[in-house]
């Protein structure tokens, strides 16, 4: 019989012997890539052994370095809230000293929970928490060789699109031409959205220095303003304005109705950023998309905004909200609610990289806040090492390297440093 027992053996057999070298030939080729994959370092032996840090712009700029047994180091960024923070790092550098900086949720939480009475819930604690944070996730991707977005979960996009803040302001007292100029110069250098700032302290039409009730000739001349840059660029150029929560609720409604027709991608921060009920009557009145979230701390801070459905859009500021794990909780929760994540950053190419890893890894991702100073100023190219272009055509190009992908220049950022604060020691 053709398929007896001994010829079924034998075909098989022979089938095992023809198959075996493919598999041999594909084992060698998973073999050989495994060991051209890069190993910086055994990740069980990784320990922090230090935390130092620069300041510029006044401190307001927070620079911060992870340093470790296997000379990694990694770069966080923190603004704002981080004047007179220098020994507030230190502290935080001695709790991590000796720890694994690849446990970076659980190191978060530790410095958070130990902070409950020092004032973790907000301002320069999470401000510095914030850029130390972020200096372990580019540890810890330098540490396994995988940028930031991929330890995040992995990206929906591969750039990240960002408005031109202007810097058009308003104690320059501007004129409507002015903004219809800057809108125009920020189109021409490939941007697809534009904000300006609308708050004007030297307005001679205030009722006075202290009262926060936006008069009509303030209001006209808002509208006057937006007009002017709205009429600049046409209806397909996104237009947003920012009021810096300098004035009271009436005024955030009428500024919101009397800008409707101009199609505003939003009105930022109308009024402070303590009171949410305020802000959802403003959001309720109008059918401006109204903005808000950079004073805003952590996911518990954006939470009870959420809840209410106060605003149309948030706008967490990373380098001071938590840290980028903390930022992506915060888009995450907001996408719950269908609303969109539109980040804040007033920091340097390493903060809005750090930024973008974040942008890239949420679904509800819809613009991210870009700076006039980065092609104005060359201090913004002296204190950061980075490749490629920072932005193209409106658009910030993910970095693939490892970590964040942009670190702190430091010789760079040393002429720029804050007179008597230890500079990295």
């Amino acid at each position: 019989m053709k398929n007896s027992r001994r010829d079924f053996l034998t075909k098989t057999m022979a089938a095992g012997a023809l198959s075996a070298i493919p598999f041999a030939s594909y084992g060698k080729e998973f073999e050989t890539a495994v060991d051209r994959t890069p190993k910086m370092s055994a990740p069980s032996d990784l320990k922090i052994t230090d935390v130092k840090c620069g300041y510029i712009r006044g401190g307001h700029s927070l620079f911060v370095k992870i340093y470790t047994n296997q000379d990694i180091v990694g770069h966080g960024e923190g603004v704002d809230a981080t004047p007179g923070t220098y020994h507030l790092v230190k502290i935080f550098g001695e709790r991590l000293q000796g720890k694994s900086p690849l446990n970076v949720h659980r190191l978060f939480e530790d410095l958070r929970r130990r902070g409950f009475f020092e004032g973790a819930q907000a301002g320069m604690y999470v401000s510095v928490l914030t850029a130390v944070e972020s200096a372990l996730w580019d540890l810890a991707g330098k540490a396994l060789g995988l940028p930031v977005y991929q330890l995040l979960g992995g990206k929906f996009r591969d750039k990240i699109r960002v408005y031109m803040d202007t810097a058009l302001y308003q104690n320059r007292l501007p004129k409507p031409e002015d903004f219809a100029a800057s809108a125009k110069e920020a189109v021409e250098m490939g941007f697809t959205a534009v904000k300006f700032d609308l708050d004007q302290a030297k307005d001679p039409n205030k009722y006075d220095a202290y009262n926060w009730t936006a008069s009509p000739a303030e209001i006209q001349r808002m509208y006057e303003q937006m007009a002017a840059a709205r009429q600049a660029v046409g209806p397909n150029i996104d237009i947003c304005a920012d009021m810096h929560g300098r004035y009271d609720t009436t005024s955030g409604e009428r500024v919101a109705k009397v800008l409707e027709p101009l199609n505003m991608m939003w009105l930022e921060e109308p009024i402070p950023a303590e009171n949410v009920e305020a802000y959802k009557k403003i959001t309720e009145s109008t059918s401006t998309p109204i903005c808000a979230g950079e004073n805003h701390y952590l996911a518990y801070g954006f939470r009870p905004l959420l809840e209410a459905g106060a605003v149309d859009v948030i706008m967490p500021d990373l380098q001071k909200a938590g840290g980028l794990g903390e930022a992506q909780r915060i888009a995450n929760l907001a996408n719950l609610y269908y609303v969109p994540f539109s980040p804040h950053m007033v920091a340097s190419y390493l903060g809005a990289m750090a930024s973008c890893h974040v942008c890239a890894s949420v679904p509800n991702f819809m613009i991210l806040e870009w700076q006039i100073y980065f092609h104005k100023n060359p201090m913004f190219k002296e204190i950061v090492t980075f490749d490629g272009p920072m932005v193209v055509d409106g658009f910030i190009p993910l970095s693939d390297k490892p970590g964040i992908g942009v670190e702190i220049n430091e010789e760079g950022m040393r002429k720029y440093a804050v007179k008597d604060v230890p500079f990295f020691k």
